[in-house]
Order: structure tokens, then sequence, then C-alpha cells
């Protein structure tokens, strides 16, 4: 593919904001919404705002990590994982971050209408959104590069998401947003542990401590799996304490597809191979979130 990619071009571009990764950021503000939609607070346009802000700040760390791996020595002629722009050099570190401000800034806009809509909370969200998308391979201590990227993906694309979207809705906290943000956050993390896995021996000879570095493939393994199973065991806790339909179980749906990828990612230590079942990892995500929002909507 970057064979036929020219340097500077829109599919340069395009490749630096790494589509296939898009959803997961659109996933938990589906959930965000269904849970504000279950309780009476559903208002559409703070709920488009927020996915749009979402988007922005997805594609805004995206290129951070594109431009601050590379210049870590992260991503070299070994790499195994899909193409980077900066690596292939199609796209030079200064267009990266200019690239990145621009995304920040656009999203930053955004947030300045869920401010004049939900409040300043928002500007403190909006704040350490756009500051750990910026360390998490950027700065002088990446969280990324010291085995905390899990902790912040969850945090973000789980509890921010989930229940920010739901206050810019109603205005005020939802319990049942944040034990959604459970699930939501376990799924969004387990991307990025197959990313890790798929990565290990590059990010180990960059210092890039990673848990999957710390605990190995096994150990790596065993995070996915619980991961993703404990995603599918939170159906049955919101279940137990909250006034939902049975259709809350709806994403259970997505069990088999669940169960073909632990086949996969348990015997396979190839890049290509692990690359796909990130992309469906991925996938996996949005689907459940999909199904969970549905089924919370009921």
């Amino acid at each position: 593919m970057s064979a036929e990619v020219r340097a500077g071009s829109l599919e340069a571009w395009i490749m630096a904001a790494r589509p296939r990764t898009l959803p997961v950021s659109i996933g938990p503000v589906l959930v965000g919404t269904a849970v504000a939609s279950a309780e009476g607070g559903l208002r559409p346009g703070p709920a488009i705002a927020a996915g749009l802000g979402a988007l922005l700040l997805q594609i805004g760390s995206n290129l951070a990590n594109d431009v601050f791996d590379f210049e870590k020595g992260a991503d070299t002629e070994d790499r195994i994982g899909p193409p980077r722009a900066a690596q292939l050099g199609l796209l030079s570190p200064g267009a990266l971050k200019l690239g990145m401000t621009i995304a920040f800034v656009l999203a930053t806009a955004v947030g300045a209408y869920l401010t004049w809509v939900a409040g300043p909370a928002i500007v403190a969200i909006g704040l350490v959104s756009i500051l750990a998308a910026m360390a998490y391979t950027g700065g002088p201590w990446p969280l990324g590069y010291h085995g905390l990227g899990e902790a912040a993906v969850f945090v973000f694309f789980g509890l921010v998401a989930v229940v920010g979207t739901t206050f810019v809705q109603m205005g005020a906290l939802s319990d049942l947003a944040w034990i959604a943000a459970i699930p939501i956050g376990a799924l969004a993390t387990a991307i990025l542990v197959v990313n890790n896995l798929r990565d290990i021996e590059t990010d180990r000879a960059a210092g890039k401590r990673t848990i999957a570095v710390r605990v190995g493939r096994g150990g790596a393994r065993i995070e996915w799996a619980g991961l993703v199973g404990g995603a599918y065991a939170m159906l049955f806790v919101i279940a137990w304490f909250f006034d939902v339909s049975p259709w809350v179980f709806l994403p259970c749906l997505s069990a088999p597809l669940a169960v073909s990828l632990w086949r996969v990612i348990r015997a396979s230590e190839d890049g290509p191979i692990l690359n796909e079942a990130l992309a469906n990892t991925a996938k996996l995500g949005f689907v459940f979130s999909l199904l969970l929002a549905i089924g919370l909507s009921v």
C-alpha cells in the first residue's frame, strides 16, 4: 500500500489518521447517548457534537502517535504493524505535528459548544483528554512507554467518553453510565493489547516498556481474554443492578467473533495475522457498543 501512496498526498494523511481505528471513538458515544435516552435526557445536538469531538481527539491522538513513536525510535524499518506515515517518509514530523494541532484545535471548538451546553466541567475534560492524547507517546514521560497505555485507554475511551457523553446531554452524572462504560473501556483496551502483543520485540528494542513487554506473550494473551471476558460479564452486573430490559444482553450476539478472535490471538505470533486481529478487535468493540446501545434504548 505504501508504495502506491505519494508523499504529502491525501492518501498519506488518511493513512496517518488510521480510519480503521476511528469506530473505537464512536462506540462510547453511542452507549453514552443510549444511557441518556434511557434516563429521559436525550439531546441530539450535544450527542452529535460529542461524537465529532471524539473523532477529532482520536485523529489527533493517532497523528501524535505516528510522529512521536517515529521520533523515539519505536517505528523503524523492522516495524511489522500497519504502515506509518512518518516512518515511511510520507509525511514529515513537522507536518504531522501541524495536523495534530489542527485536530486538537477543532476538537477545542467543539468543546466550546459543549461547554456552553453543559457547563465549565467540559473545559477540564477536554484539556485533560488532549494532554493525555499527546502524553501517550509524547513528552518527557510518555504513558505508553511506561506500561500505562492500557490505563489511559480504559479511562478515556471508556469512563470519560461514555460518562461525558451522557453528561453533556443530561447535565448530570449517571450511575448507569459509569457501569456501562466499563465494558466499553475494556474492549477498547483489548485493542491496545493486541497492538502491544504484535510489537513486543520492536517495543523492547526501543525501550518501550508496555505491559506486553513486561509480562510476555502469554501474559498479554491472558490480559486480552480477561478484558474481553470481563466486558461480557459486566452485562450481568448491569442487568442485576439497574432497571433495564433483557435486551441489555444483545451484545452477546457478538460473542462468536470474540471466540474466533481468541483462537487467533492464542495461537499466532505472526505480524500480519495480528494486524487483522487488531482490526477485528476494534470491530468487536464497535459491534458490542452498538448492540449495547440498542439494548439500553429498548
